[in-house]
């Protein structure tokens, strides 16, 4: 019965797989160094079974690190370029193996979060406190998750409520007069289980903008956030699950020029039952939403955006094989200052994955098709042959189609011309986006470590950018793009230490210019490394990033650079804990965009209570 739970409770994955249930299927396997995932393959898997490029972000790498925001937490990762305006909730880009942020699908506990009208997610809004579990799948998944998934998919989930736990509270301080508080209770009545948390943390920030001629400078940009999370997990009798889940975050922030009032909040209903042995079935109702309101020297404005989803799913077993089967709805919604000429479009998609195993070969087959009415009907399709050769190495190779589907800027905003004279308007016309990806890799997985290497070609035609007609600033489909990289990951784990390697060498190359797409950098690197010492945790990252240049002609050219961040965690008593971070120890200046500095050397203090 207790696989049998596990079993149904996968079947709306990666939605209805709680990291909870994560945790106990590694524990009865005995895996930690090939933890169970989800995201790439709609179940349950070992990352070598999942025959994807795959990094998995646990719960105690996230404790120990304490990332500000998500942008620090991804930033170095294999295949991750990150990109923003400043620091402390300014604007900022999420990009896998060079594909635009629009390209990348982020969803939390399956619930996709994106903005209509940029495309991309509202990274800089989401409160890393309450983040259990990043999984970040590189390569095409638009065959599973249909538009945008064409760089790859990053999952986060919530925090979810364990057995013995029963709360916590921490409150911390730091320079740039930054100060947080975060608490949580959970606890279980029969077959019920529930999790209640929350934070609240604010900054006075730092300044944003280089010396530029005509700009205030050294004035400090702002940042406020307050988040709530709750969820609601009841077993049912056959085996099934039925869960709810909300979570909020909202605030101010301040940017040159003005300052935004920002919410961000998912929902979702998830309910899994077994109908057979070998049937399981599942649903999930979920909305997104994405408000932010503007006020600047040019005046109010504000966008605000909805997607709301039904997702339906059934897997099939027979012996080791499964195949899953379902069908998606969805619908953007915008409202704004600005009139834009459609303000809603509907999605519909069946879709479907095959997984065969045949001894030491796995195969995988996905197909879907996705019909909206906006830009008409994209068909996608993905490949992935494995063979394990013995117990510690695999070797993979897949090849997948995507694309990316034009945002609501790029086809319906109304003509605008700016104070600065800048005209731009939507162009209706705009397809979208397509690639297709090839990828060899190989993975060694022992008690104690891990190794996996990775080399991909990714081709994209029908490049959305922007162009002017006449006076006009408009979206056109002309371009078309090359991206070839290399990737290396590493952990290893043993005698209380715990560290980890990732390195990326891509070439993002615009083939008719020839020229490197704009701000990706073609180099990264990143090393983590902890220590236990009796009740101490100390440790630090090195993050080192290659050039980049700004713009498309490849004529503003940033540098690369290296930081390097302390930690150290000291358990001082029964349930009790602080914690120290500094990050970017040696006060580095650095930018990823062109004018746009970050924060420098950032310090904070913390401490802990765990209610048991």
């Amino acid at each position: 019965m207790k696989v049998f739970r596990f079993v149904a409770s996968s079947l709306l994955a990666p939605f209805a797989l709680s990291p909870l249930s994560i945790a106990v299927a590694q524990e009865s396997t005995g895996a930690t160094l090939d933890p169970i995932v989800v995201t790439a393959t709609l179940g349950p898997k070992t990352v070598g079974e999942s025959l994807a490029s795959f990094t998995v972000i646990d719960e105690e790498e996230i404790r120990s690190k304490a990332p500000a925001d998500v942008s620090d937490l991804l930033r170095g990762q294999p295949g991750i370029n990150v990109t923003g305006n400043g620091s402390f909730g300014k604007t900022t880009n999420v990009n896998i193996r060079g594909v635009q942020s629009a390209g990348t699908v982020f969803l939390v506990d399956g619930i996709k979060l994106h903005s209509a009208t940029s495309g991309g997610a509202p990274w800089q809004f989401f409160p890393t406190e309450l983040i259990q579990r990043v999984e970040i799948v590189r390569g095409p998944r638009s065959s599973l998750y249909g538009a945008d998934a064409m760089g790859g998919v990053i999952q986060a989930f919530t925090l979810d409520p364990k057995q013995g736990e029963r709360g916590w509270v921490e409150a911390g301080a730091g320079n740039f007069d930054t100060q947080k508080v975060n608490a949580g209770v959970s606890g279980s009545a029969g077959s019920t289980r529930f999790s209640l948390s929350g934070l609240h943390k604010e900054t006075d920030g730092t300044a944003v903008r280089k010396n530029i001629k005509n700009l205030e400078q050294d004035q400090e940009k702002g940042f406020r956030q307050t988040a709530g999370l709750g969820r609601v997990v009841h077993e049912l009798e056959n085996g099934g699950e039925a869960s709810a889940i909300l979570l909020q975050s909202e605030g101010n922030t301040e940017y040159e020029g003005g300052n935004t009032d920002y919410t961000i909040r998912t929902v979702g209903l998830g309910l899994v039952a077994p109908l057979s042995d070998y049937w399981q079935t599942g649903i999930q109702f979920s909305e997104s939403q994405d408000d932010e309101k503007t006020l600047s020297s040019s005046g109010e404005s504000y966008y605000d955006t909805r997607l709301r989803q039904a997702r339906w799913e059934n897997t099939f077993s027979y012996n080791v094989h499964e195949l899953v089967v379902g069908a998606e709805l969805q619908q953007d919604e915008v409202e704004s200052t600005e009139k834009f000429t459609e303000t809603s479009r509907t999605n519909t998609a069946i879709f479907s994955q095959l997984r065969l195993n045949f001894g030491p070969l796995d195969t995988q087959l996905s197909l879907r098709s996705d019909d909206n009415e906006a830009y008409g009907t994209n068909e996608t399709g993905g490949l992935a042959l494995g063979y394990k050769f013995d117990q510690s190495h695999r070797v993979r190779a897949s090849y997948g189609t995507a694309f990316r589907a034009p945002t609501f800027n790029d086809l319906y905003f109304p003509y605008i011309k700016y104070p600065s004279g800048y005209e731009y308007q939507g162009n209706p016309n705009v397809k979208p986006e397509e690639s297709e990806s090839y990828e060899l890799g190989v993975r060694g997985n022992y008690r104690v470590w891990f190794w996996d290497l990775a080399v991909y070609q990714m081709d994209i035609e029908d490049l959305i950018i922007t162009d002017k007609i006449g006076t006009i600033n408009t979206k056109i489909n002309v371009s078309e793009a090359r991206i070839r990289g290399a990737e290396f990951g590493g952990g290893y784990e043993l005698d209380g230490w715990r560290t980890s390697l990732g390195l990326t060498y891509m070439n993002p190359e615009d083939r008719e210019t020839g020229n490197q797409l704009r701000r990706l950098t073609t180099r990264t690197a990143r090393v983590d490394l902890d220590k236990t010492i009796n009740s101490f945790v100390v440790g630090g990252s090195v993050i080192a990033e290659g050039d980049r240049y700004d713009d498309t002609k490849n004529k503003n050219r940033l540098p690369g650079f290296a930081t390097l961040d302390l930690r150290t965690k000291w358990n001082f008593a029964p349930n009790w804990s602080s914690r120290v971070t500094v990050a970017n120890v040696f006060d580095k200046e650095y930018s990823t965009a062109k004018n746009y500095v970050s924060a420098g050397r950032t310090a904070m203090l913390s401490v802990r209570y765990d209610i048991q």
